[in-house]
């Protein structure tokens, strides 16, 4: 590990992979928009050619991701799509991979309807139940592809059980670490070969960059990806590089900020008359909370629970507020709200979100850096229009 790792989570947000410009010292990363670079002779260059293949902006944001996940290697995409594809172009027709049953809808599409169609299998089943996991495994399985916390069930698995079980049977084990981000956990120290990220949502924090990111201490992994990266071209743009590592910088004092709301907000909604279900990882009767508090540092900014009175109440509730966005995505400073079914799930075939638990009733909230008390008045007023419309 690099020196810089044993520094503290905050510093290395602020600091790691970024040094002074060294021609004009700026402080802050330049933003280089060349696409091409000169060379003093064929092939003879300072490590950048094409912007395709890396950029001074671009290298400056993986430095830093890297480190705060404690990998050797970090590729930026332009999305996390784009992140997750690269990484299942490793695979070849006839590979199987196990997956976990509740996982972003975007995820799922490329699952099911993409990859499926170039030969690549797979298996969607808990994996809160190791034991379910090793018993899927095929001879032609070649990754587990797990969520923890899961979107938007917010179900956790466990990293280490799932690691030991992967390197057994030499399998990739690729952990999609967006909810809970680097300050919260950790999936390489825990055994995965690869934690993957959506930087669009809390890495960069403000709702204004779309990207994501592959971290590795895998070195031909590594390489295989940039070469597939390279090729299919699933790489950001300078600025969005910018953005992102301009929003790292908060990253640690922003998801205390999350914890601290979300925790609030999850406490006062387990005892809501109108309130069914809670699903947050930090309240002790979710099924895995201990899990939770062996692998993560706090249980994350995102908030789960099923409204009584179905679509109607849902809806009117999500019309009512006004602190809240009603608005796909999290992550982002300020509060939104969602409605799975018809939103970010709408891709997950009804059959599968009645089985799974994504109810008709089913709300999602990514709780920002509001003040508390107005995002509790905010939802009072959602659950009193809900109230109105399922009467």
């Amino acid at each position: 590990m690099h020196q810089e790792n044993k520094l503290g989570f905050d510093t290395l947000a602020i600091h790691a992979g970024q040094k002074p410009d060294p021609v004009s010292g700026a402080v802050m990363t330049p933003i280089v928009l060349s696409s091409t670079f000169a060379q003093e002779g064929p092939g003879a260059h300072n490590g950048f050619d094409y912007s395709r293949a890396g950029n001074p902006t671009r290298d400056a944001l993986e430095g830093c991701f890297a480190a705060l996940e404690g990998a050797k290697h970090a590729i930026a995409f332009g999305s996390g799509c784009a992140a997750t594809t690269t990484i299942l172009l490793t695979l070849k027709s006839g590979d199987h991979v196990v997956v976990g049953d509740d996982l972003y809808g975007g995820t799922f599409r490329i699952f099911d309807k993409v990859v499926k169609q170039f030969g690549v299998s797979a298996t969607f089943l808990d994996m809160s139940d190791p034991a379910k996991v090793a018993s899927a495994v095929r001879p032609e399985t070649k990754m587990i592809w797990m969520e923890t916390p899961s979107n938007p069930l917010l179900k956790i698995s466990d990293i280490a059980a799932i690691a030991d079980i992967a390197k057994k049977k030499n399998l990739i084990l690729a952990v999609d670490n967006t909810f809970a981000t680097p300050a919260l956990q950790n999936p390489l120290a825990l055994g995965a070969t690869l934690a993957v990220h959506s930087s669009t949502k809390y890495l960069n924090g403000h709702s204004d960059v779309v990207g994501g990111v592959a971290m590795t201490s895998d070195d031909a992994l590594a390489e295989k990806l940039r070469f597939l990266q390279k090729s299919v071209g699933a790489v950001p743009s300078p600025f969005d590089c910018y953005l992102v590592l301009r929003g790292l910088k908060t990253l640690g004092v922003r998801m205390r900020q999350h914890v601290e709301g979300a925790r609030a907000i999850a406490e006062w909604l387990a005892s809501h008359p109108q309130v069914e279900r809670v699903l947050y990882p930090g309240l002790a009767k979710h099924p895995g909370h201990a899990i939770a508090q062996k692998q993560m540092r706090a249980p994350g900014g995102m908030v789960s629970f099923d409204l009584r009175g179905g679509i109607p109440a849902a809806t009117a509730f999500l019309k009512a507020l006004t602190i809240f966005a009603c608005a796909e995505s999290l992550g982002g400073v300020e509060s939104l709200a969602e409605h799975p079914a018809i939103m970010t799930h709408a891709s997950v075939p009804a059959e599968n979100r009645r089985a799974l638990g994504i109810g008709d009733g089913l709300l999602r909230l990514s709780i920002g850096i509001e003040d508390v008390g107005d995002l509790r008045t905010d939802l009072e007023v959602g659950f009193a229009a809900a109230k109105r419309a399922a009467s």
